[in-house]
């Protein structure tokens, strides 16, 4: 993790993501007072489940990895999280601490932005609080869907779902099957390492998929999508 300074070549000096530019000149310099610009090194922890949160972030280039750790060193993965997106918007509403754990997958640079900042943000503009609360209300819909998947789901419907999910990410992330372990993709499954092993050759065989080292090649989306509403 590094600190980047305006001397350094990393510095952006704005950002043009649409939530940014609904906000007045007074409020941009507020939000620019109170960040910080990080790079994380791919496996750096960007938030740690249960720490103090006194800020969120918003991910300027790279991906990351957001999961929920359970005991005896289980864990779930909830989703991607891409240039863009914010991490952390929980701090802001409700808690003070982070909910779950999210992990540099690459190199990816992050403004840190005091959290108190963004909510006298959000209060006095309501175009900006609108979409700062549309933001945090597809991330619980997209967490309720998780759910749903754990709970009615069988291990192949699961793991079906997961190979289509990553698969969104592939036009501008092409790498992503390849810098996920086999157990990572179990941890979106919410399966064992051995079982996510286990159906991947299976959907090999059938011809769903085809594995290339630790890339995974889907042939047969129209049967894979079946798989995953009705496994």
């Amino acid at each position: 993790m590094k600190t980047i300074l305006e001397t350094d070549a990393e510095y952006v000096c704005d950002v043009d993501a649409p939530c940014f530019q609904l906000l007045t000149p007074d409020e941009v310099l507020m939000v620019k007072s109170s960040k910080t610009q990080v790079l994380f090194r791919k496996g750096d922890n960007l938030t740690k489940q249960g720490a103090f949160a006194s800020y969120v972030l918003f991910i300027v280039n790279g991906y990351v990895k957001q999961y929920v750790e359970g005991d005896q060193g289980k864990s779930y993965n909830l989703r991607i999280i891409k240039p863009g997106d914010f991490v952390g918007l929980s701090a802001v509403f409700s808690k003070n601490t982070f909910n779950y754990s999210a992990v540099a997958l690459t190199d990816c640079l992050a403004f840190l932005i005091e959290k108190d900042v963004i909510g006298k943000v959000i209060r006095q503009n309501g175009l900006f609080g609108f979409s700062f609360i549309q933001r945090y209300c597809e991330q619980n819909t997209n967490l309720f869907e998780t759910i749903r998947n754990v709970l009615y789901k069988q291990m192949n419907g699961r793991m079906a779902e997961t190979l289509l999910y990553l698969e969104t990410f592939r036009p501008e992330f092409p790498e992503i099957f390849q810098i996920l372990s086999r157990k990572e993709l179990a941890d979106f499954a919410g399966i064992s390492t051995e079982s996510a092993v286990k159906l991947l050759k299976n959907f090999e065989k059938d011809g769903l998929i085809e594995l290339k080292d630790k890339d995974i090649i889907i042939l047969n989306t129209k049967i894979l999508q079946e798989v995953s509403l009705h496994g």
